[in-house]
């Protein structure tokens, strides 16, 4: 069986377009491939800044011939019927068979396609995959057609087999596949001439080219760390930019320089972005101080004089940056130990979104929120509010204007400078996380307080004018503020009802609305503002049947935000492992706004049916259940009270009124300390009276009074057993 190997050589391809557009080489032509009829042992994709690279082995010689019957139109069917059958085929009248049927005679088609061999197979898939290659950004150059991230230079194709290396006859715009390649830029050795993939790799890096992307990147860090540790000194982890600097060399050479010492003042932070984001530069760390000192610059080329050219080249333009630095944050520390009134002024003029008003009615509104969540999560209501109007004011800052990634970081600092406390300081700064999922979670009440105020607000803003993520398309990043208020919740054990916050939340949004439809729905909404402290205390969508358009609306908005927060929080759990059904049980209960609560729910719940207890259990109950409903659907009534033991007639009846007595004294209690896991394991117990009632007796007795005292006993159990959830959404 042939090897194949692929090589397309083109001008510098973006770091960032590498990691994919390997696995799209990787998957387009082997789907090919397999769909043209061969198949394969195994392959590999390679990229480096100039190249990108796929290696086939154990691909079959040629494809199997293929057999096809295709059955046709009956043979007296409309002339237009068999000529149109004609031409999907690719036959001619006399060619087709008659085969009689139930119906009469019909048309068949017998199609055979012989084998045909690899090369062919994979010049077609690879020109089709070089035409149509889906790189975010593509260009045309010259006078050809054809359109690649960077202009195309030269295409390798082999197929290697035990009677040697073959080149596969391919053109595509001007290019002719070939059996040659060169190495790096500067340093490499010309072209050469290749025979597989084996061959290719060695002399590649004998021409100054490491081909895996992984080698890369363990030779770049492994030489930063080597010359840090020489100096006494340490390299920031990032592996974000180490994966883009493998993407930008193929002859990596780290070089370490120092930074100067008008800099060292500077932040930590802000030395690392401008170095990052500018330069592509390590931080290098001193660990006796704490400071940021040094940075490693990584090189595409060995130079004679070892590079020092080259780091006076980059500490030049690394000064002019930190000087810009410098002074931004020289200027922005004076706004800061002037009480960053300005910067507070400034943000009545920059407009949050056009129908939620200002920057300056947004912290209005996080501000009056984190005052109200401050006391539910052991933070004191004054710093939570002086956080929340302080913390948006970096944004006027310098600073944070060159380096957005900076926001909040450099909040921290202004507010220190300020004279603010520090638990306040801190909120400033973590008020924006977690803004991913790898990002930590804030633990300081203050910090959790105006977290959650800031998310709820986005949210509870854009529901408010109707701008909702639809599909998969959500430019406000709602669903990522939805999963952050999860995680803060669950991650620091908060209990909060959500509806009052986000009824008073979308209340608020409404009130700052500049639009003339706004004005007119809040006109709606004044005359329950004195009673929107009511409605947040009690369910708001218990208002919505009975009351006036305003309930209505609110209730409406927020009940399809909590849909939202259930939602994200089904996603969340599904990959902590509990199934959608048991997570649907927890929401059917009353409190289901409190998320603590509701996966402490869900947790005990998943944990008993894992068990064959619990399993046997819900069959039970469902049995139950079902026998009671039918007999009320019919009888008319609802059989919940007056189950007597006194009219039990077998022993496995007056052993589950006992087990029931048992069970309801554990589990009353339990609910009520919400040790949900005891609860259910007092229900788990209820298995075996309940499996032994069924078994030994008939509920529908003929005797009236028998029947009604065994559904009233029925209605025990699944009262008793849906104390925690609602047993009934459970599937199985």
């Amino acid at each position: 069986m042939p090897d194949l190997l692929i090589e397309l050589f083109s001008e510098e391809i973006p770091a960032r377009m590498q990691s994919r557009a390997r696995e799209d080489l990787r998957k387009l032509v082997t789907d090919g491939l397999v769909e043209a009829g061969l198949t394969y042992a195994s392959a590999g994709a390679f990229s480096t800044p100039r190249r990108l690279v796929l290696s086939i082995e154990g691909l079959t010689a040629e494809s199997r011939a293929v057999r096809e019957e295709r059955k046709g139109p009956s043979t007296s069917a409309p002339a237009q019927a068999v000529e149109g059958f004609l031409r999907s085929t690719g036959l001619t009248l006399d060619q087709l068979e008659r085969r009689a049927d139930k119906k009469g005679e019909t048309f068949y088609a017998v199609v055979e396609k012989p084998g045909r061999q690899a090369a062919g197979i994979v010049a077609e898939v690879l020109e089709a995959t070089i035409r149509n290659f889906p790189w975010p950004k593509s260009m045309r150059w010259g006078s050809g057609s054809l359109r690649w991230v960077r202009p195309l230079q030269g295409i390798l194709c082999l197929l290697s087999d035990e009677t040697g290396a073959h080149v596969v006859p391919l053109t595509v715009d001007g290019i002719t596949a070939g059996n040659t390649t060169e190495g790096h830029r500067f340093m490499g050795l010309g072209r050469f001439t290749v025979t597989g993939f084996d061959d290719y790799a060695v002399k590649l890096k004998r021409a100054k080219v490491v081909l895996d992307t992984a080698e890369r990147e363990a030779a770049i860090w492994q030489g930063a760390q080597n010359l840090a540790f020489a100096a006494g000194m340490e390299v920031v982890p990032d592996a974000g930019l180490l994966s883009e600097v493998a993407g930008l060399v193929e002859w990596p050479v780290p070089l370490m320089g120092r930074i100067g010492e008008a800099f060292l003042g500077l932040p930590p932070e802000v030395l690392q972005t401008s170095m990052k984001e500018h330069q592509k530069f390590f931080s290098v760390r001193n660990p006796k101080t704490g400071r940021i000192e040094g940075f490693v610059t990584v090189a595409n080329i060995e130079a004679p004089d070892g590079g020092e050219v080259i780091l006076k080249g980059n500490q030049k333009v690394l000064a002019a940056r930190l000087s810009d630095a410098k002074f931004f944050w020289e200027n922005d520390l004076r706004v800061a130990k002037a009480g960053m009134g300005d910067w507070a002024e400034g943000l009545k003029s920059v407009t949050f979104q056009a129908k939620l008003g200002s920057q300056a009615d947004r912290i209005d509104r996080i501000a009056a929120l984190a005052r109200e969540i401050a006391p539910l999560v052991g933070a004191d209501a004054d710093d939570a509010e002086k956080a929340a109007r302080i913390a948006k004011l970096d944004l006027r800052s310098a600073m944070v204007g060159e380096f957005p990634e900076l926001q909040g970081v450099m909040g921290r600092y202004y507010a220190l400078e300020a004279g603010e406390k520090p638990e306040v300081a801190d909120a400033a700064r973590d008020h924006w996380r977690p803004k991913g999922e790898s990002d930590t979670v804030p633990t300081e009440p203050v910090s959790v307080a105006l977290a959650l105020a800031d998310k709820i607000d986005t949210l509870t803003g854009f529901w408010a004018i109707d701008e909702k993520p639809t599909g998969s398309k959500d430019p406000f990043a709602l669903r990522r503020a939805a999963l952050g208020v999860i995680r803060l919740v669950l991650g620091n054990g908060v209990r909060l009802r959500l509806v009052p916050p986000i009824s008073r939340g979308i209340f608020e949004a409404l009130s700052v609305m500049p639009s003339e439809r706004a004005q007119e729905t809040m006109k709606a909404y004044e005359v329950v503002a004195e009673r929107l402290p009511e409605v947040l205390e009690a369910d708001v969508p218990a208002f919505v049947e009975n009351d006036r358009f305003s309930f209505r609306a609110l209730g409406s908005a927020s009940g399809s935000l909590l849909s939202f927060f259930h939602d994200r929080l089904k996603v969340f759990l599904k990959d902590e492992g509990i199934r959608h059904d048991i997570i649907d049980a927890c929401l059917a209960m009353p409190g289901n706004d409190d998320l603590t609560l509701l996966v402490k729910r869900a947790e005990a719940l998943a944990g008993v049916m894992k068990t064959e207890d619990g399993a046997n259990l819900l069959q039970g109950f469902k049995r139950a259940n079902n026998i009671l409903t039918q007999a009320e659907q019919k009888d008319g009534v609802e059989y919940s009270f007056g189950a007597d033991p006194k009219f039990a007639e077998t022993d496995e009846e007056r052993a589950l009124f006992t087990a029931l007595d048992t069970a309801e004294a554990t589990i009353t209690p339990a609910i009520q300390a919400e040790d949900f896991p005891e609860a259910m394991a007092a229900m788990a117990a209820l298995r075996t009276p309940i499996d032994a009632f069924f078994t030994a007796v008939q509920v529908n007795s003929d005797n009236p009074v028998i029947r009604r005292n065994r559904l009233n006993l029925l209605h025990r159990i699944r009262a008793v057993c849906s104390g925690v959830a609602d047993l009934t959404r459970i599937e199985g």
